[in-house]
């Protein structure tokens, strides 16, 4: 019988190191919370081996990322001089659409995005030569075993290497990030983080969108803005704003009878990757509490600042995305050109919901009922209108 795979942080750092030869992680501020996230997940992950040996490779690959992106700071100390300027961001419960309308607009060659690869593998690898970049090819080979292990992901997510993604994956190597949640149950560390002052984390995000931006220009280019996009955000727009002062907001709006469940069932999926003992109705507590909480703290955060958020119905948007996506353009103040538009155009006819297999769950399977959700996130569906 072979031995179980060790979370023991201190070989995790030393295997980061042996891997690339390098010593600098850079600011030690994600140390103590990486140590609480493995602790968390050796005691109460549950994880069956190969989950075991797939979260510790994801820690180690998140800390090699942190020493290539050193090295490249220090390689090229013109990076630090990078702004990024007048962001928009995408916000909203999880499928509420989204991702639909993120990689839509980021159909946009004016704008800079963060693709699945980019935010897996942020800094170059060593000795990368001219060709293919290796970080495309290893973040296609990550999503084909994902999908591989549970393939009903796909039906719930439409996972893409090449494909515009959340900066929640770049929050992730500081350890300061709720990521990790979907995929392993830690909730010593999930508790621990909720009592933390986030702003290590978000610091840490603005700094490799810097290294991105770097690198996007020294392969030709020449866009001028961020959109970016994530329901993390939710729980965290003062750390946002105080990261990106002139940034907007865009806020998408379903009712959390339909998405929490779709949600949750996500999470379920990819949690199967990496343990047999998932319990659907302890996660279905944990994550309608999670997205309650946070957009209890939206709402409150907006009350002074309303004029930097524009507010879409998911219904008006599959309806009419170029209509509303208009909208978006003129309370940005982007010019939406025909040239963008037929490529926005092009992009959803390639990417059509019914080219991917129907996703199935049931409010049951998680604990849910119409009426609790409907009572417990009373509030924002009152505010916004959204619901029965």
């Amino acid at each position: 019988m072979s031995a179980e795979t060790s979370l023991d942080p201190d070989s995790i750092i030393a295997e980061a190191r042996a891997r690339t030869g390098l010593e600098d992680l850079g600011d030690p501020s994600f140390e103590e919370p990486m140590r609480r996230l493995v602790a968390s997940m050796d005691s109460e992950g549950q994880l069956h081996e190969v989950g075991r040996a797939t979260q510790r490779e994801r820690v180690v690959g998140l800390l090699v990322n942190r020493l290539r992106a050193e090295a490249a700071f220090t390689r090229h100390p013109e990076i630090e001089e990078e702004e990024i300027e007048a962001p928009f961001v995408i916000v909203g419960l999880a499928r509420t659409g989204t991702t639909m309308l993120h990689r839509t607009i980021s159909a946009d060659p004016r704008v800079f995005t963060l693709y699945w690869w980019e935010g897996r593998h942020p800094a170059p690898f060593e000795g990368a030569s001219a060709g293919v970049d290796p970080r495309i090819e290893a973040a296609e080979a990550e999503v084909a075993a994902m999908v591989e292990a549970v393939p009903e992901l796909v039906a719930a997510h439409p996972f893409d290497a090449h494909a515009p993604d959340e900066e929640i994956m770049l929050l992730e190597h500081s350890f300061f990030s709720t990521n990790t949640e979907a995929y392993v149950e830690i909730p010593s560390y999930s508790g621990w983080l909720d009592q933390q002052n986030q702003i290590p984390g978000y610091t840490y995000m603005h700094r490799i969108l810097k290294l991105l931006q770097w690198q996007k220009k020294q392969r030709g280019e020449r866009a001028k803005r961020w959109v970016l996009k994530s329901p993390h955000h939710l729980g965290y727009m003062d750390l946002l704003f105080k990261t990106f002062p002139d940034i907007r907001v865009i806020q998408t709006h379903r009712d959390p009878v339909q998405t929490i469940p779709s949600f949750s069932s996500l999470v379920h999926s990819i949690r199967k990757t990496g343990s047999d003992r998932v319990d659907a109705v302890r996660l279905g507590r944990q994550w309608s509490d999670r997205m309650c909480r946070a957009m209890e703290s939206c709402m409150e955060f907006r009350r002074s600042r309303e004029e930097r958020f524009f507010d879409i119905r998911y219904e008006d948007l599959i309806a009419d995305p170029m209509t509303q996506i208009q909208k978006i353009y003129d309370f940005v103040e982007m010019e939406l050109t025909e040239d963008v538009k037929s490529r926005m155009q092009q992009w959803a006819v390639e990417n059509a919901r019914d080219k991917r297999p129907v996703h199935y769950y049931t409010l049951e399977q998680f604990g849910y009922t119409e009426e609790g959700l409907a009572r417990e996130f009373a509030r924002y569906r009152e505010r916004f209108g959204v619901g029965k």
